[in-house]
């Protein structure tokens, strides 16, 4: 899950006709290597309403994982975490809650790709599946793969990774008082709210996509990007056999959110690009607002349709042999 708002001192940037590009993007996903550690918020500072900021061994064990993810260059394996009792329990405890709900609350897509996790990635109560084995089965699975990150990137440099079919994941789990809830992406939120869905094909091409067109866009583009995945990929609800499910990671992640999301309680808005890209983004609450797509198809064409108003002075072409990008300028 990404920050809204932008790191600073990015590199200088040439195109190939010598002209200055207005921000510098990666064109190799080697040099995800160069931003990967610029973390806004995140690893063992806490801020003062975390709830593990009076905690001094939580605050030792999120140095423990920001240690593994700042060591980490493209091309070697993620190191196995040791979790702690302590952690597994409370990943137990959100597991359970959780997978007892996704039958009737999560999208078809995301209920019928769960189970090749917890045959093929050690995904069960008692135990928290390790990244590198995830990352190898979604990367056999839709070419995509995981990377360790430290916190919270910034929202240009989180859709960079989707660019190269790369999803920047966290270790460190959420304070054990209070399971129901993270003030930030945890490893609860990304192996069972994001992972999922990456081994959907038409998804993993549709996130590539959204990362994309976010290369070398103007910061207004960003951050109108950045709202409309905080809606859809993070908290999007589609409606499929006449009845309304969750498909964003955040809900699919908190027990809390996913009962509270087909509530009364909550406004439904219809997913319209246009409004939803200009909708206030709240971070330390539930959602008082979800846009509620036809259906998950819908969703993507929607938002695909949506990215052709975003201009740049040049084109991009991946190419999947050598996971890179070729710039065509216009």
């Amino acid at each position: 899950m990404a920050k809204k708002g932008d790191g600073k001192d990015y590199p200088t940037m040439t195109l190939p006709s010598g002209k200055k590009a207005s921000f510098w993007f990666p064109t190799t996903i080697s040099d995800l290597d160069e931003r990967a550690n610029e973390v806004l918020e995140g690893g063992k500072d806490l801020q003062a309403d975390h709830p593990g900021f009076h905690d001094e061994t939580y605050r030792k064990r999120r140095e423990y994982f920001e240690n593994i993810a700042t060591s980490y260059r493209h091309g070697q394996q993620i190191p196995r975490a040791e979790y702690t009792p302590e952690e597994v329990e409370t990943w137990g405890i959100v597991f359970e809650k959780l997978t007892t709900l996704y039958p009737t609350h999560a999208c078809s897509e995301h209920n019928k790709v769960f189970p090749l996790l917890e045959q093929n990635c050690g995904y069960r109560k008692d135990n928290i599946p390790q990244l590198e084995d995830i990352s190898r089965f979604i990367k056999g699975q839709t070419g995509f793969q995981l990377r360790p990150v430290a916190g919270l990137l910034s929202s240009r440099d989180f859709l960079a990774g989707l660019a190269f079919r790369v999803f920047h994941s966290t270790q460190y789990i959420r304070h054990g008082k209070n399971p129901q809830y993270t003030p930030e992406p945890d490893v609860c939120h990304e192996l069972l709210g994001h992972a999922p869905l990456f081994c959907d094909p038409s998804f993993a091409d549709f996130s590539q996509e959204i990362g994309l067109i976010s290369l070398g866009a103007s910061d207004d583009d960003i951050e109108k990007l950045s709202t409309l995945y905080w809606f859809t990929i993070e908290f999007g609800m589609c409606k499929q056999n006449g009845e309304e499910r969750a498909y964003g990671a955040g809900i699919l992640s908190s027990f809390g959110e996913l009962q509270y999301c087909l509530t009364g309680a909550p406004e439904k808005r219809p997913f319209i690009p246009e409004e939803t890209a200009v909708q206030e983004v709240p971070i330390t609450k539930f959602q008082p607002v979800y846009f509620v797509a036809e259906s998950f198809d819908d969703a993507k064409k929607k938002l695909r349709e949506w990215t052709k108003t975003i201009k740049k002075p040049f084109t991009l072409h991946y190419d999947a042999s050598t996971e890179s990008v070729k710039i065509v300028e216009i």
